[in-house]
């Protein structure tokens, strides 16, 4: 390194071009870098003290080395000022308050000040290197990329990309698929960041867009744009179910994604280590969609519920299991494809839930409305299941139900009111007992019967509603979905342990909305301001005073 910083012209002039170009970054960077170092081994060299300035010509070579001093009448630092008398010598016009150049011999390095520049220079090429990776890479989230395995360092694999590397952490790699080095690997980029180290490049296998690019690579129609796939869903190395459909009605999204005797899903299928991929006509009817989700198996109803966002479905009791799956496998994936929860019911079971739900609501409109079990029973085959809808629908509807006239339809409406009301006054005193503040109960979408709820969870005021994330109010409970039972004779595997209870919101069982829970808490909150403003007129008035 020595003789590279003394070298020729030539010499120098090599160096940077090679650097350059093995680096893959700007030559003036690398002239910069060698320009900082012989810089530093000057100030080395001559003093510290001293601003001492390098320029080499990227087109000659040619290396200049100089030292910028400050022309002053009193010198008070002998490194960088000059009295005039001095500066005159170097320059004739020289005055008082200019900054003139001092040449300076070139420098015949040592060993130490040598490694001194050195360093220098690979720290700058270093940090542009870095730069140039990260500019190369930072736009390209979502890109399949091919690299070559570099090393699996605890469990996460290293991939060499040419120009960086990349890492495949062990929770985005396929289970069981082995890793050895110097063999050629494909994965998804799904983040780059930038840190210390240089850029760090995220890959994966396990990502539900990955398949979907492989996909797009042996489908030209997806290429194309001509087929989509809405949507996509994996048990990495085991199972995965993809919704695709066609812009072109005379094109099959099934057949065209499966190819000539299964060719192209049969390459998507190897490149992931043979997970076996389920392709389903994608339906913008949610009803249809979860039918094709759930095949192989046969659905003989599916019950929507928006307002949870759950769906029921009901199979012959031979497809029970065939729907569930293995672990629960094919309907959690249908789950994750269409994106509402879903549970598996037989006909026998969904049959048992009507009847007890329909002997609920009857029983409860027979005491509620003080009617005998014809007419309460007529309501719920009307569809009826609360009081509220009995109290504020339509009279006109209401009166439309067969053997209902608009005097019965009067009174139905008026007892509904009235048990409402009675059983507000029960909620309310219930509250009272629980030392719930009455401020509360002017926060709207609140009800004395939410109000009874907050005070059994301890929540009695402003300030501890207010102290609430909307998530902790309003979050619904969520189940898992329905398993086989696990078997009682074998050991019992860690996916068939039972696990944490999710409570949800304190108020998740009633379905207020984000929007509806986010006014709650900034209602609640709202005292928090109003204490703040008094203060700040008494601080803006104290200091007219001054």
């Amino acid at each position: 390194m020595a003789s590279s910083i003394s070298a020729n012209k030539a010499e120098l002039l090599a160096i940077a071009n090679s650097v350059a170009s093995e680096k893959m970054i700007d030559k003036a960077i690398v002239i910069e870098a060698m320009e900082e170092a012989i810089q530093k081994a000057a100030r080395a060299r001559y003093g510290n003290e001293n601003d001492i300035r390098a320029k080499l010509d990227p087109q000659t070579g040619d290396l200049r080395l100089w030292r910028v001093v400050e022309v002053v009448e009193e010198v008070d630092d002998y490194f960088k000022q000059v009295n005039l008398e001095q500066a005159k010598k170097l320059q004739a016009d020289a005055k008082v308050g200019d900054y003139i150049v001092d040449p300076l011999p070139p420098v015949d390095l040592g060993r130490i000040d040598a490694q001194s520049a050195k360093q220098v220079i690979f720290q700058k090429v270093r940090d542009a290197e870095r730069e140039r990776q990260f500019e190369e890479f930072k736009d390209r989230a979502g890109e399949v990329i091919t690299g070559v395995i570099k090393s699996v360092e605890f469990g996460h694999v290293i991939v060499n990309l040419g120009r960086a590397e990349g890492v495949i952490r062990r929770d985005q790699q396929i289970p069981r698929e082995a890793a050895r080095p110097g063999e050629r690997i494909r994965a998804l980029i799904t983040k780059v960041e930038r840190n210390n180290r240089g850029p760090q490049i995220f890959l994966s296998r396990a990502h539900p867009d990955f398949m979907k690019k492989l996909f797009a690579q042996e489908v030209p129609e997806i290429y194309d744009g001509i087929i989509t796939i809405q949507a996509a869903a994996r048990d990495p190395g085991s199972r995965a179910k993809i919704g695709v459909i066609s812009r072109d009605s005379s094109i099959d999204p099934v057949g065209a994604c499966v190819g000539m005797k299964g060719s192209r899903v049969q390459a998507v299928v190897q490149e992931l280590q043979g997970e076996k991929i389920d392709i389903i006509p994608w339906s913008e009817d949610t009803a249809t969609f979860v039918v094709n989700a759930l095949q192989p198996a046969t659905v003989s109803r599916v019950v929507l519920d928006e307002d949870d966002g759950r769906i029921e479905v009901v199979v012959p009791d031979d497809q029970l299991s065939l729907a569930i799956g293995r672990r629960g496998q094919n309907v959690r994936l249908a789950s994750q494809l269409t994106g509402h929860q879903i549970d598996i019911m037989t006909e026998e079971e969904a049959s048992e839930k009507r009847t007890k739900e329909f002997a609920e609501r009857s029983k409860m409109f027979e005491e509620e409305l003080d009617v005998d079990e014809t007419l309460s029973q007529l309501l719920v085959a009307e569809g009826f299941a609360e009081l509220e809808e009995v109290a504020y629908v339509e009279l006109a509807e209401l009166a439309t139900i067969e053997g209902f006239d608009e005097e019965l339809a009067e009174e139905l409406q008026s007892r509904a009111i009235e048990a409402l009301e009675r059983r507000d006054a029960a909620y309310r005193a219930e509250r009272q007992a629980l030392g719930v503040e009455d401020a509360l109960a002017e926060i709207p979408h609140l009800t004395e019967a939410m109000l009874v709820t907050l005070g059994k969870a301890g929540i009695t005021t402003l300030d501890d509603l207010a102290d609430l994330a909307t998530d902790e109010l309003i979050a619904k409970k969520r189940e898992a979905p329905r398993r086989r039972q696990a078997p009682t004779d074998g050991p019992r595997l860690r996916s068939d342990r039972p696990k944490p209870e999710d409570k949800g919101g304190v108020l998740g069982e009633y379905g207020l909305t984000e929007e509806q829970g986010n006014e709650i808490i900034m209602a609640a909150r709202a005292h928090w301001f109003e204490d703040e403003e008094p203060a700040s007129e008494e601080a803006a008035h104290a200091d007219s005073e001054q």
